[in-house]
């Protein structure tokens, strides 16, 4: 199958998942604010920081063992792919242990403080559900490495497709939770069925399709332990950076402007970034044909594609925003049922910094392509703590507003950080991004027209 063939059907396997992933963001806030109040939702939010932080957290591992595995197996090295497979599977589950052991004592520490106990939540219910829901997450950190078999085999649109199920099926799960008026114990029991058995599946299924493991026996070995232990902390910081930003200004605008305040912050920037989760199906669907070009060598046809991407990215986002802009407040007020009340110029600064964070998200996919990524941990931590400190400022003298500002100044200031690092790790300058993009982009357009008028007739 030709490249642009895989890359139609991971594109169209993308809109699938993106639609579900949207759904799954949009529609079960209405459910949660009817079932439980606003205000008991806003504390759910609060306290699931503690398994949100598992979920970005996948230790980087398993990312590392991923991107290593599918650049030894498009190289041709398949018993070296083996063996990354074989101790990426140790490491992970390693980690796994570890970091359960860890969960325990940090949830036995924040009980100590009666942390549970400030809560609108019941603090018994509480723990409970905290404790499924980190299971879940851990459980999900084999999610990469499996995921690279696919990718490998030049099945990611079969992949996608896959976890797309999951995520139908988490969504179905959670509403009818809700909707029988169950509480937040049942609603992490019911991740934890469909997390369970998925996995089991999913494992199977991905063994079989590539069918590596028929031939070659893996082993653990010490040179790709370390190499994978080097690189999975970098991958690590990517996650604890995303962690600083999202929970870190959720958790200001708590301790600020109170539980409610909470709801209307991150109910806003999910529908302002609810477009965004459309446009990163292109990342999605780019990501495993660009990474195997790339371990294959043909550095030509990857340059373009990234080109095209990045550029496609940007002239989507700009249609986006303007959208947003015209009818986003119209749709959140029927959204949130006019529950919540939010100021008119913090919808639209998270509208404008859509912009700014569908560009920068696309080109970051660059530094996993490569497997290098350390210098992203590096902007991502860095800007982090600057955008959470200044929403911690602006929020005490604006508001929501200022929440707002100091929420996207993270986006601007990682479009002029990663977009160079991006170009120069695709063995190109941003002038060539630019210049050489826009005539590939005119001409991609150009055959989709034909093809388009060619359908026609």
């Amino acid at each position: 199958m030709s490249l642009r063939k895989r890359l139609l059907k991971n594109g169209i396997a993308s809109v699938f998942q993106k639609g579900v992933r949207i759904l799954d963001q949009l529609l079960l806030v209405p459910f949660f604010i009817t079932s439980w109040g606003s205000a008991y939702y806003g504390e759910w939010l609060t306290l699931t920081i503690i398994p949100s932080v598992i979920a970005f957290s996948d230790l980087g591992f398993g990312t590392a063992a991923a991107n290593s595995f599918v650049l030894s197996f498009a190289a041709g090295d398949k018993q070296k792919a083996a063996d990354i497979s074989k101790t990426g599977m140790y490491v992970i589950t390693a980690m796994i242990i570890a970091a359960m052991v860890l969960s325990f004592v940090g949830i036995l520490v924040l009980d100590h403080f009666q942390f549970f106990d400030k809560s609108l939540i019941n603090s018994q219910d509480a723990k409970i559900a905290v404790s499924i829901l980190i299971f879940v997450r851990l459980l999900n950190f084999y999610d990469q490495l499996i995921e690279s078999y696919f990718r490998s085999a030049q099945k990611a649109a079969l992949n996608i497709n896959f976890l797309t199920i999951k995520s139908t099926l988490n969504l179905l799960a959670g509403l009818c939770v809700l909707l029988l008026g169950y509480g937040v114990v049942e609603f992490a029991l019911s991740q934890l069925t469909v997390t369970i058995l998925f996995n089991i599946f999913y494992w199977i299924k991905g063994r079989q399709i590539l069918g590596l493991f028929k031939t070659f026996r893996g082993k653990k070995d010490k040179i790709i332990l370390k190499s994978i232990t080097r690189k999975g902390l970098g991958y690590l910081m990517s996650p604890v950076w995303q962690v600083v930003y999202f929970q870190g200004t959720t958790f200001v605008v708590r301790i600020v402007l109170g539980p409610e305040a909470v709801a209307a912050f991150n109910t806003v920037r999910t529908l302002s970034r609810s477009l965004n989760q459309l446009l990163f199906m292109v990342k999605t669907a780019v990501f495993p044909e660009l990474q195997f070009e790339i371990g294959r060598g043909n550095w030509k046809t990857a340059q373009r594609v990234f080109r095209v991407s990045i550029l496609g990215i940007l002239s989507l986002s700009i249609l986006g925003f303007i959208l947003l802009a015209l009818f986003g407040l119209w749709f959140y007020n029927i959204w949130t049922q006019n529950e919540l009340e939010i100021p008119k110029a913090m919808w639209y600064i998270f509208t404008a910094g859509m912009v700014f964070n569908a560009l920068w998200w696309t080109a970051e996919m660059v530094f996993g392509v490569v497997n290098k990524p350390y210098k992203m941990a590096l902007y991502g931590v860095i800007v982090a703590i600057i955008s959470v400190l200044l929403s911690y400022v602006l929020s005490k003298q604006y508001g929501l507003v200022g929440a707002a500002i100091g929420s996207i100044s993270l986006d601007f200031i990682l479009v002029l950080l990663v977009i160079p690092y991006a170009c120069r790790l695709m063995q190109m300058s941003v002038k060539d991004l630019f210049l050489k993009g826009i005539q590939e982009l005119q001409e991609l357009l150009s055959q989709l027209n034909y093809k388009f008028q060619e359908f026609k007739n």
